[in-house]
């Protein structure tokens, strides 16, 4: 059995000012795919993840303070990628894939569309690569796990007053079909798996005291292919943990 979590910390310096390390200790996770570092590599003491054990796996954006991922790992990968092989996606580091035996983990952070029209163009173009990449991914390793902050919420009962929100980057009609595609293709929302509850959210505005409200979006979220989702044992939002606007995602699983 293995322990993932995915967290979109929103920067990850700040996380461990704000106590990261000790309850990444706690928490004791086999895996940690985290999104949005918003920091290189020689940026962070980065050794204090190798102190708890983990090995430390970096795909940082070129621009400085800006997206980023990070994968840590206390199980050496066997291979390591990193980008989707397309330069305008890879400059701004969304994709981190390490392979364990015959088990693909891919650590995603997706655009966001809120700044605009060109960012919504942005992202929907990646939408369209990342499904074309997964395709010829899937020919030749069926077995994936994908985490990481989509930046969507798939359907009503994913977001709160979705009534309000039919026009906004994250819940547009053409974004949710894209999942519904995704989907499609052979992969299962694994806490839909066990959950089919409303208001179960993965990330809140600052604005207004969202969280405490309750008025969340669930964007972050593990999906599994569909050879691996009887191997889903747990799936839990860890809604309690603080570092971000986000929260952070667990899923258990046998591998």
């Amino acid at each position: 059995m293995k322990k993932i979590i995915s967290f979109n910390v929103n920067g990850i310096r700040a996380a461990i000012n704000k106590g990261f390390e000790s309850w990444l200790k706690n928490e004791n996770p086999d895996i940690i795919c985290i999104q949005e570092t918003k920091a290189q590599k020689e940026q962070v003491e980065y050794k204090i993840f190798n102190d708890l054990g983990y090995f430390d796996f970096w795909n940082s954006a070129e621009k400085k303070g800006y997206s980023g991922l990070l994968t840590l790992t206390k199980s050496e990968p066997d291979n390591i990628e990193l980008g989707v092989g397309i330069g305008k996606f890879d400059k701004e580091g969304r994709l981190l894939r390490t392979d364990f035996g015959d088990i693909t983990l891919i650590n995603t952070y997706f655009p966001s569309g809120t700044m605009g029209d060109i960012r919504q163009d942005f992202k929907m173009e990646w939408l369209k690569y990342f499904l074309i990449y997964i395709n010829n991914l899937k020919k030749s390793r069926t077995k994936i796990i994908v985490s990481g902050d989509f930046n969507i919420c798939h359907k009503a009962i994913d977001i709160h007053h979705p009534e309000r929100h039919i026009n906004v980057s994250g819940f547009l009609p053409e974004e949710r079909e894209w999942v519904d595609s995704y989907v499609n293709s052979g992969f299962k929302d694994s806490f839909r798996i066990f959950n089919s509850e409303p208001g179960n959210y993965t990330w809140w505005s600052y604005r207004a005291g969202s969280k405490t409200k309750n008025l969340g979006w669930r964007i972050d979220y593990h999906m599994v292919s569909n050879p691996l989702k009887n191997q889903v044992k747990n799936v839990n939002i860890l809604k309690n943990i603080n570092f971000s606007d986000h929260c952070p995602i667990s899923i258990e699983i046998d591998f």
